[in-house]
């Protein structure tokens, strides 16, 4: 029973774990890329254009979602949410790639 016990806890804990994270705000999750990208231009790993072309999209996420929460009334739905997330996760790939691919300036 205390197996059962210590188990079902440790997947609480996960879960809860799960959903802190996905609650971080589209805007929070922008302003930490932005940091990223602040940190790589002052190391010197991204060099200035890489780090414009990574703010040229955030700025498009940015007004994408614009767009819907204009057209949802200030919100956005799971769908929007979704679409939203998969863009962050492709600029963040993008900004990983830009510190790590050995340009310097």
């Amino acid at each position: 029973m205390k197996t059962f016990h210590r188990m079902l806890a440790a997947a609480l804990g996960i879960g809860m774990l799960a959903g802190a994270a996905q609650a971080q705000t589209v805007d929070q999750r922008h302003a930490d890329q932005q940091h990223r990208v602040d940190q790589g231009l002052r190391s010197g790993s991204m060099t200035p254009g890489e780090a414009h072309r990574v703010e040229h999209q955030q700025h498009s996420i940015d007004r994408q979602e614009n767009r819907m929460r204009d057209r949802n009334g200030g919100r956005l739905n799971g769908y929007d949410r979704a679409v939203l997330q998969h863009r962050e996760n492709r600029a963040s790939r993008h900004i990983y790639h830009a510190k790590h691919n050995g340009r310097r300036w």
